[in-house]
């Protein structure tokens, strides 16, 4: 009798007072909630940041960077370090390390910390680049005085070859731009004369050694005869708008300002608002594939040269308005996600950090020098810098970089580079997009303002505006 009295019970309701006492949840409308006002689901943090999370992430890369790239010099055949410069010999080399202490991505690091240390106070940042730089200069003092008597082709068969070839023998605009613009950054500040020599030298290179076109624009003869790679604006353009600066030579901020024209007349597409990577002289039809990364070293050229150009100079105009035309044109492109994609205009290659970082630099520049709208472009710059935030993990790794890329006129070859935390092209860019960041927190007030994010004056009340 109770077995059939508990199951008419649960039949019935009549089992269920406890439930029946608790309140339904209120069915949102818009006369009891304000809908503008509640909280999306942002994949990707939204809004200001603040400078102490920026720091803690450039901390976080410095600390993996300091130690993955030690400025120590070991003997090859016993493996012991060598303490002593004086006592070099031509068994010595850089100590290995995760990345090289040589390559153009490493030249925009340099230059990325120096900028850090100017930024933030902190001399960390700017002994990282200058006790690398002395060691290679003195080095390359070393193995300078070596080649006389013993070539660096021999040298190679003996011992190994020498740790400085590419300083000393540049033979491609890979091996002389970034680094030494990064160079003559370093011999601003410290003034060692080991360095000038170096300088001269790539400077020679790349003026008067790499091949050009007729019209005298750098290029290439790989992978086709009288190719032009966009990569190549930044191995190139800031040197000579730093030697520019170094000598007082128009020469140089002459070269430099024919170089970003040239390419831009046959790389950049108007109607997009974007570079091609690759040109080839003759091709007909030509196809555009308009890589992130090349699209960021081509905007980053402009950035560093506009630093230098003097005011006067016939070409400051036009070259400032074609970095406002790329601006625009890369702004197009920005996912909700506040990354671009490996491909900028095809939304299904996956999303790259290093392309995002450089953009993230140069937006947030242009404003802190006057070249863009702070309240227009602001924003972007914010979104760019809190996607990149994500991707440098707890170890001070940067993840999502492309690896190293040439040309290419397929899709597939762009899309299916792979990424890895080893691919070198991706700390300068986050190092440089997070101090830049830091510095247009200083200029501007960032807040959100009926939950989107907005820019005022430093020293205007914000709250007039809501």
């Amino acid at each position: 009798m109770k077995t059939r009295i508990l199951i008419l019970m649960l039949f019935t309701g009549l089992s269920l007072p406890v439930l029946a006492q608790q309140p339904a949840q209120q069915r949102v409308t818009d006369q009891n909630t304000a809908l503008h006002a509640m909280q999306p689901d942002y994949k990707v943090p939204y809004g200001p940041m603040k400078v102490e999370d920026i720091s803690a992430v450039l901390t976080r890369i410095f600390n993996f960077l300091d130690v993955s790239t030690p400025p120590k010099m070991i003997d090859r055949q016993t493996n012991s370090e060598i303490t002593d410069l004086t006592k070099l010999t031509p068994g010595a080399n850089f100590a290995p390390g995760v990345y090289r202490l040589i390559s153009y991505e490493w030249g925009v690091a340099y230059g990325a910390m120096l900028l850090a240390g100017e930024v933030t106070g902190d001399s960390k940042y700017t002994d990282y680049t200058t006790k690398r730089m002395n060691l290679i200069g003195s080095v390359a003092k070393y193995y300078k005085a070596q080649q006389p008597a013993q070539p660096a082709t021999q040298q190679g068969l003996q011992q190994g070859g020498s740790p400085v070839r590419s300083v000393l023998e540049p033979r491609a605009l890979d091996d002389a731009g970034s680094m030494c613009a990064a160079m003559i950054k370093t011999y601003n500040i410290n003034k060692n004369q080991d360095l000038r020599p170096l300088i001269d030298n790539y400077i020679n290179f790349i003026s008067t050694k790499q091949q050009r076109l007729s019209d005298g624009t750098l290029s290439r003869n790989r992978p086709l005869p009288n190719a032009l790679w966009l990569d190549d604006l930044y191995m190139s353009v800031p040197t000579l708008a730093q030697m520019g600066k170094l000598t007082g030579e128009n020469k140089y901020f002459d070269d430099a300002c024919k170089q970003v024209l040239h390419f831009s007349q046959r790389m950049f597409n108007k109607d997009k608002g974007l570079y091609m990577h690759g040109w080839i002289q003759d091709m007909n039809p030509h196809p555009e594939f308009y890589w992130a990364r090349c699209n960021g070293w081509a905007l980053l050229t402009m950035c560093e040269l506009l630093d230098v150009l003097p005011a006067d100079h016939p070409s400051r105009e036009i070259i400032l308005e074609q970095y406002r035309d790329h601006v625009r044109g890369i702004a197009s492109f920005q996912t909700g996600l506040g990354f671009w994609h490996q491909l900028i205009d095809r939304n299904d290659s996956y999303l790259e950090t290093s392309a995002t970082a450089i953009f993230t630099y140069c937006i947030a520049h242009g404003i802190n020098n006057g070249w863009l709208d702070a309240q227009a472009n602001g924003p972007m710059a914010v979104l760019g810098w809190n996607a990149v935030s994500t991707k440098v993990n707890d170890k001070g790794e940067v993840e999502g970089t492309c690896v190293g890329t040439g040309m290419a006129f397929d899709p597939a070859f762009y899309y299916n580079r792979p990424v890895n935390v080893a691919a070198a092209h991706g700390y300068g860019p986050v190092i440089m997009a997070g101090a830049e960041i830091m510095k247009l927190m200083k200029n501007w007030q960032i807040v959100i303002n009926d939950s989107a994010v907005m820019f005022y004056k430093t020293g205007t009340d914000w709250r007039s505006n809501r």
